[in-house]
């Protein structure tokens, strides 16, 4: 993909074909604040981008930073995305993340990091999401550096309320920038302008990664890991959207939407035949996914 002078953006039509267009004073050029996030700096993504000539983007292949990879190609930027492949993500997430690079028509580099060779991860302290995130960036620095992109950006947005997550900490300690957030971009908005876009991503569940089905304290092995993403693969081909397979022992805890509460009732049968492949007892949490008390 080539762009002059001029900055372009792109709309993605049928059968994975790109069609350039123009980017006049639209969507990218229009990112106001939101009811939960506030531009900070008063910049646009336009403003922001306007700044670097190249960067890597850590690219994870949700929402948010779909979206920022798309943004930063649409601004001109030279840009090469970063993928990191640990026991902690499934398969389908890297999947995502290739797709989306070849719709884009981006380079993209896929790390590897043995995240449970490192002790303060593997215990699974209330300090993980932070040891965790903090390897993984530094993973990505080392390549990224070594590949002539000294800018990191990462896809943390607008509504990510930094008390919720320890991660956001080695973020600041990296100096990795999150131009999403920095401009005001909720993930509400994030979606929409992903529809806008044409990117498949744009309703993809939020999804956290497999090491937060255990509970915290209690060691991660990849046996455990395994289980989750097996017994959750088997779910998804059922249809099921947005769920979860906690672990408290060796007991799996489902967790649905209350929308697919009863599909689940009415598969039960072949559910529990699955799960105890993988698990000694399968529960059904009769309290909806998404309730104040239960995310």
């Amino acid at each position: 993909m080539v762009f002059g002078e001029d900055r372009m953006s792109f709309v993605f039509q049928d059968a994975g074909k790109v069609e350039i267009q123009q980017l006049g004073n639209t969507y990218l050029l229009s990112v106001g604040n939101e009811k939960k996030g506030r531009n900070v700096y008063g910049m646009n993504l336009s403003a922001f981008f306007a700044q670097y000539s190249k960067a890597a983007v850590a690219f994870s292949g949700g929402v948010d930073s779909a979206y920022l990879l798309y943004a930063a190609l649409a601004c001109g930027v030279k840009v090469r995305a970063y993928y990191v492949k640990s026991a902690f993500q499934p398969q389908f997430e890297l999947d995502d993340a290739l797709r989306l690079a070849e719709q884009l028509g981006v380079e993209q580099k896929i790390i590897e990091v043995d995240v449970l060779a490192l002790e303060t991860i593997a215990e699974n302290s209330q300090e993980r999401c932070y040891h965790c995130k903090r390897l993984i960036f530094e993973s990505i620095m080392r390549e990224a550096q070594a590949d002539g992109f000294p800018v990191l950006l990462d896809g943390t947005n607008a509504s990510d309320e930094e008390g919720d997550r320890p991660g956001m900490r080695a973020l600041k300690e990296l100096s990795v920038q999150s131009p999403l957030r920095l401009c005001g971009l909720t993930k509400e908005k994030i979606r929409r302008l992903s529809k806008e876009a044409g990117l498949f991503t744009w309703d993809k569940p939020a999804y956290a990664c497999l090491a937060t089905r255990i509970p915290t304290g209690e060691r991660i092995t990849e046996e455990k890991l395994a289980a989750t993403e097996a017994a959750e693969a088997y779910l998804s081909a059922q249809g099921f959207t947005d769920f979860r397979v906690r672990r408290i022992g060796n007991i799996a805890k489902l967790q649905f939407p209350d929308s697919q509460i009863m599909s689940a009732v009415e598969k039960r049968e072949a559910i529990v035949r699955e799960l105890k492949k993988y698990y000694r007892e399968v529960l059904l949490d009769l309290e909806p996914r998404g309730c104040s008390t239960n995310t």
